[in-house]
């Protein structure tokens, strides 16, 4: 490498969203080029140059917009859509090749669950890299639901290929837990490098607040139908508490209608706010309802405030973050009776949540920005040597 700055490539679908990915991405990104001097680049397939990003890359990252129509696909029935989405892959190939060729990248991400096959077999020089964000069980498990037989039979062979690809040409995959690390055995090399929280914390919960928190985006991973069901149960004992969920998404409309339906109390959804570390300080607990999670930032955000956590034990992301019954709760994952007397145990109980939150705060510093981005940094070196 001699003294020559190295070159590191991000490739992704976009970075408008408000969401764990888009947000730890970006805080990698600002942090390799501020701290560690390299040049960074974020590649961006379908997000228009006119989309504000929702977190700030810093001044030195160069953003590149791919601006591929990426779901114009979506507009047409099959078989067109196949023809359509075979023009689009090939857009997308060619560039995102002359992006790479102009950047010449020492190492080059991508993410597992968007184009990880097209970012392991792409021709060039540089180091493959994989970050598996969700758990590698549920990445693209999305695409085989709601299909008719034929369809879904094609799209289980797809996901086996597409792992396959990845395994078999990716240089290493990174996972954010040890459990994902094993679904990953059959890749070249897997590493295991958790996730971080940059979030500038102004203030701290007191736990005072008769308020609980929920954030993410509102799709069918993220479990709030569990979550409904949950406060449900709960709302009727504390009708002087109210659950908060911060998130946007293709199931708001039907959840909504859910709390309708119901006459479900004192639970308001809202839009993902940039100061949302002012909302968890301002909450005495948080929860997490998913089905699956990679990492499950929001836990580690929330425990930085001083907030506990009750989150199912699903696979694989908050048993890595959540100490039960220091910082918060794990509860049998689909267990919704035992989620619900978790949480009204914390609600009702002044003096242990108080604990919690300090033991939170405590537990969260385990979760060192340094010494994640220099396994990163020693990652890089190692492949590059």
């Amino acid at each position: 490498m001699n003294d020559r700055k190295l070159k590191v490539a991000y490739f992704l679908e976009s970075l408008v969203s408000f969401g764990g990915v888009e947000r730890v991405l970006t805080d990698k990104a600002n942090y390799m080029a501020i701290y560690f001097g390299f040049d960074v680049y974020m590649i961006t397939c379908a997000q228009d140059p006119k989309q504000e990003n929702a977190f700030l890359l810093h001044d030195s990252v160069e953003q590149i917009n791919l601006n591929v129509h990426y779901y114009e696909q979506y507009h047409y029935g099959y078989p067109k859509r196949l023809l359509v989405r075979r023009k689009i892959e090939k857009q997308i190939r060619q560039k995102l090749s002359e992006a790479i060729q102009e950047i010449d990248p020492d190492v080059l991400i991508g993410v597992a669950h968007f184009k990880a096959d097209l970012i392991s077999k792409l021709p060039c020089r540089a180091k493959k890299i994989i970050e598996s964000h969700e758990t590698r069980p549920f990445t693209l498990s999305g695409m085989s639901q709601h299909r008719n037989f034929l369809s879904s039979a094609y799209m289980k062979l797809y996901r086996q290929f597409y792992f396959w690809t990845i395994e078999r040409h990716a240089d290493v995959v990174v996972s954010l837990t040890t459990g994902d690390a094993n679904e990953w055995r059959k890749a070249r090399r897997v590493e295991v490098i958790p996730n971080f929280s940059l979030m500038p914390i102004e203030e701290y919960s007191n736990c005072d607040a008769k308020r609980v928190i929920a954030a993410g985006r509102l799709s069918w991973e993220k479990g709030y139908d569990r979550l409904l069901a949950v406060w449900e149960k709960v709302s009727c004992y504390f009708p002087d508490w109210e659950l908060v969920v911060f998130g946007n998404g293709n199931l708001q409309e039907s959840l909504e209608n859910v709390i309708k339906s119901k006459n479900i109390q004192n639970i308001t959804i809202l839009p993902p706010v940039k100061t949302i570390s002012h909302e968890y300080a301002n909450s005495s607990i948080c929860v997490l309802t998913s089905y699956y999670e990679g990492f499950a930032l929001v836990l580690l955000e929330a425990l930085r405030h001083g907030v506990p956590c009750i989150a199912f034990d699903c696979k694989f992301g908050p048993r890595s973050i959540i100490e039960d019954g220091n910082c918060g709760y794990l509860v049998e994952n689909g267990d919704i009776e035992q989620f619900a007397d978790k949480l009204c145990s914390l609600m009702e109980n002044d003096n242990r949540r108080m604990q919690f939150s300090l033991m939170a705060v405590e537990h969260a510093r385990s979760f060192d920005v340094y010494g994640t981005m220099i396994k990163w940094k020693t990652l890089f070196e190692e492949l590059t040597a």
